[in-house]
């Protein structure tokens, strides 16, 4: 997604949906009064360009959108991921040896390419302790220095608010939940939650699970740690739209990669008809 595209899916979502704020959309749908049509908007992890890139879009078009924060990376930290792609990225280095027989080449363009999708998909389930040792070992042996600005300041999440977009919690560190004990699951969810209001001086009543693959990314017990915090309602990532009696605490989401109108808009239906 770049803003060019994202001015383009900004201009479809507006012509066929009533866009409307997350929370105001639970509670329409809760009592059964959301309107024909109605969409949201939301953003992930808290990376500096919601702010700086989609947001100015976001106000050209009036709309509003979401933003769920991994507070643990705000004020220079790095996601696991990032520490990857831009290790790869900017690397000089013809190959990368990571040892245990894990050696790739990373000359050209698509060479790193398939290295980042490759390593994302080998470490994205070991613990946050885990991933963090690997994805640094990484960056040493890419002879890179992975750049500390993607993620949003403090300030940068207060000015989103500000200016009538709503922050939500993403955990701390975002971890795999479902890997994690009950303890560990609820210092993440109410560590996010916590940290955020105490940033905005008001509730956050809006969750979305990391990864949020239903099963495999949260468990049940996941979605009920996240009713005790305090959440009025959670986002998934499981594809489909959300209807009146369904899980609040799991509504579906899915992500605008098309690259056309048609395309976006066919997959639309079939999320809608799911």
């Amino acid at each position: 997604m770049h803003a060019r595209r994202f001015d383009d899916v900004c201009n479809w979502i507006k012509s066929w949906f009533n866009v409307m704020p997350l929370d105001i959309a639970v509670v329409r749908l809760k009592e059964g009064r959301l309107p024909t049509r109605s969409a949201c908007i939301t953003f992930d992890d808290g990376y500096a360009d919601n702010h700086d890139v989609a947001l100015p879009i976001l106000q050209r078009h009036g709309l509003t959108a979401t933003f769920f924060v991994a507070t643990g990376f705000l004020d220079g930290g790095r996601m696991w991921n990032d520490t990857i792609i831009e290790s790869i990225r900017l690397s000089s280095e013809t190959t990368i040896d990571l040892g245990n027989a894990d050696c790739f080449r990373i000359w050209t363009l698509a060479e790193k390419a398939v290295a980042i999708n490759a390593q994302i998909q080998k470490i994205k389930y070991l613990s946050v302790q885990e991933r963090l040792a690997v994805t640094e070992n990484l960056a040493l042996v890419a002879k890179v220095r992975p750049p500390d600005n993607l993620m949003m300041t403090s300030i940068q999440v207060k000015s989103l608010r500000r200016m009538g977009m709503q922050i939500g919690a993403h955990t701390v560190s975002h971890p795999i939940l479902a890997r994690l004990s009950d303890d560990e699951a609820r210092a993440e969810i109410k560590g996010s939650k916590e940290t955020l209001e105490y940033l905005l001086g008001e509730p956050v009543d809006l969750f979305a699970y990391p990864n949020g693959k239903p099963g495999a990314d949260y468990s049940p017990a996941s979605v009920a740690i996240a009713q005790a915090a305090g959440f009025s309602a959670a986002v998934s990532t499981a594809w489909g739209a959300a209807r009146t009696g369904g899980d609040d605490f799991q509504i579906p989401r899915f992500t605008p990669w098309d690259h056309s109108r048609l395309r976006f808009g066919l997959r639309v239906l079939a999320n809608i008809y799911r």
